[in-house]
């Protein structure tokens, strides 16, 4: 039913390439747990072992302040049509903001989306597979395009004022360095 991996292997990186939607699950050892739901093209496999995914601007910024203080991280990915599978990479991440030298290295692998404010760099030290049996059917529509169009309408100051404004600390005051470099 179910394994645990040292590394993605070509069939689960091509699983991977056909998701929607993936799940990411941080904390620090004193913080609330944070899971958020990603979509937008915004997942990539470098490697076996190395995947990066784009964070775009939200309502908060819980992975940032999570990853610069722990850096655990766990990405979920679930079948949702085909043969049922759920899959969790597990490791440590690092966060990679606008101002670091490789933002423009890694940013390159992704589509150009308005309001993207940092690319986590994780290096997967676990990969489990599990039977995704209980996971119902959901037929995948279109993206929604309401965030890129708030992003887009906002611009480069209007987006680092709202960074300013709601996106500084967690909900516990970690800090997110997202307008300072560290």
């Amino acid at each position: 039913m179910g394994s645990q991996l040292s590394e993605l292997s070509d069939k689960l990186t091509e699983f991977i390439a056909n998701q929607k939607l993936f799940f990411v699950g941080t904390a620090t050892a004193e913080s609330r747990i944070n899971v958020s739901p990603k979509g937008m093209d915004a997942f990539r496999v470098l490697g076996p072992n190395r995947v990066i995914w784009l964070n775009v601007t939200g309502s908060g910024n819980e992975t940032s302040a999570h990853i610069q203080e722990d850096g655990r991280m766990t990405v979920m990915f679930c079948a949702f049509t085909g043969k049922p599978l759920i899959l969790r990479l597990y490791g440590q991440a690092r966060v990679i903001h606008p101002y670091d030298a490789t933002w423009d290295e890694l940013f390159a692998h992704f589509p150009s989306i308005p309001g993207a404010r940092q690319v986590f760099d994780m290096n997967v030290d676990l990969v489990q597979t599990s039977c995704g049996m209980g996971v119902p059917y959901y037929d995948y529509v279109e993206e929604r395009e309401q965030l890129t169009t708030w992003a887009t309408k906002q611009g480069p100051e209007g987006l680092n004022q709202y960074w300013h404004d709601k996106n500084q600390q967690s909900l516990d005051g970690i800090p997110t360095h997202i307008l300072e470099e560290k």
